[in-house]
């Protein structure tokens, strides 16, 4: 089973060895999210799903996702091979009755396949594969139900890196230390990154967009500030996060990019 990070939208961020490991595979997995009411799907991912089959998804629209879009771009070859499977948005934190749902189909799914025949399953996921997310813990399922399961990962381009190019800032020079904090895990761990850390990315920052602003103006005023939704892409927004009139909630999987400044060439080494 093959976990492949295939980038933030932009098909042309996938890999060689992503688009290789793909078109080789018997079967692809990718997620779609299920929308709660009030939800933006920033994703790119459709309407609920429910239990998939070889030939498809039932209990979808069938709407492609995000993941099936950059899979159906990149390798042409795999789209006949595409299974999607639930992925759920409604549980935040904890893994909840939903959450337990979403993995059960999605390991019936991989299980399924490799019990029909597969030899290699993939499961496409935005961004890295080791970078939140559910990649691991739908191997660590599956590997229960298949002896000898032989799991690998290949790396994507994550939204961090996505987001530090197309504004051409570097994400850390010299001694500086980067830290990464999911949002979800409370203004208090942002803080204690800020105040630790040289440049620090804020994700899934959207619907807290305007107390993640307070926190940095508070922690670090010195630094700069980008907020980026759907890099890479024809909708790609981009926003100083110093702008006042950058203070409206976001896309739930917004990014925060802060990063201090450096006036001087080298001065950070």
């Amino acid at each position: 089973m093959v976990g492949v990070g295939v980038g933030p939208g932009d098909p042309e961020l996938v890999t060689v060895k992503a688009v290789r490991v793909l078109t080789e595979a018997d079967v692809v997995l990718v997620p779609r999210t299920e929308r709660s009411a009030g939800t933006v799907d920033t994703t790119g991912t459709a309407d609920t799903v429910g239990a998939t089959g070889a030939t498809g998804t039932a209990g979808t629209s069938g709407a492609a996702g995000r993941a099936d879009r950059i899979v159906a771009a990149a390798c042409p070859a795999a789209t006949g091979r595409i299974v999607a499977v639930p992925f759920s948005m409604r549980e935040r934190s904890g893994v909840g009755p939903e959450r337990r749902a979403a993995w059960a189909a999605s390991t019936e799914a991989a299980v399924r396949a490799f019990r029909d025949g597969a030899r290699t399953v993939c499961f496409a996921t935005v961004g890295d594969p080791s970078v939140y997310s559910t990649f691991s813990y739908l191997a660590a399922e599956v590997a229960r139900e298949v002896p000898d399961l032989q799991i690998e990962v290949v790396p994507g381009i994550t939204a961090m890196q996505a987001l530090a190019g197309v504004t051409r800032t570097p994400l850390v020079e010299g001694r500086e230390v980067l830290a990464l904090v999911p949002v979800t895990g409370g203004l208090e761990v942002l803080a204690e990154a800020l105040a630790t850390a040289d440049t620090v990315v804020a994700y899934k920052a959207g619907r807290r967009l305007p107390e993640v602003l307070d926190t940095v103006a508070a922690t670090r005023p010195d630094h700069d500030v980008v907020i980026g939704t759907d890099i890479g892409l024809a909708d790609q927004r981009l926003f100083d996060g110093k702008d006042p009139a950058t203070r409206a909630a976001a896309p739930y999987f917004s990014t925060v990019l802060v990063t201090p400044a450096r006036p001087t060439t080298g001065g950070r080494l």
